[in-house]
């Protein structure tokens, strides 16, 4: 949407058959790594389009992000669910409205949400919301300084377009 490239339609795309996924793009270009968010604009966006409320429901969109992701990368035999003999990620979330009526609806319509655990490959990362093995000051910093020195190039290379025009 900030792009203003279009709108996918992903109902007549699942109407004809075809795998759907859904992922976060970038934050070159959406600023965002929100995969909670990302469900829940797919899911209003689509139902926007299609102009009907019962187009892609919540569990499909949660099937999109996971069993579709995995399809698409051809990995679908080996992640995508929780399977006996899979490899899989868990993220455990803490749902921030009452009640909860159909936790996967909640987990797609509700923007409250927040991960509050993660493992990765049965190996806990995030407790509690803190991430347990990188030292997060340090990496904002980091990040920081990079953020300065990517504005101090555009600035300059800006710069250098406009004086050869």
């Amino acid at each position: 949407m900030k792009l203003a490239s279009g709108m996918c339609p992903v109902a007549r795309l699942l109407d004809a058959g075809v795998n759907v996924c859904i992922g976060t793009d970038s934050a070159a270009s959406n600023d965002d790594l929100d995969m909670m968010s990302e469900l829940r604009t797919a899911s209003l966006l689509d139902k926007l389009q299609a102009r009907d409320t019962e187009v892609v429901p919540a569990w499909q969109i949660l099937h999109m992000a996971t069993m579709g992701g995995a399809k698409a990368l051809g990995l679908d035999k080996e992640i995508g669910s929780l399977e006996i003999g899979k490899s899989a990620d868990v993220v455990a979330v803490h749902m921030r409205t009452e009640p909860v009526y159909n936790p996967i609806t909640h987990l797609v319509y509700v923007g409250t949400n927040s991960i509050t655990d993660s493992w990765i490959a049965g190996k806990a990362v995030l407790k509690d919301g803190k991430l347990l093995h990188i030292d997060e000051a340090a990496l904002q910093r980091k990040a920081r300084e990079w953020g300065h020195k990517i504005s101090q190039w555009r600035a300059s290379a800006s710069g250098a377009v406009s004086a050869n025009n």
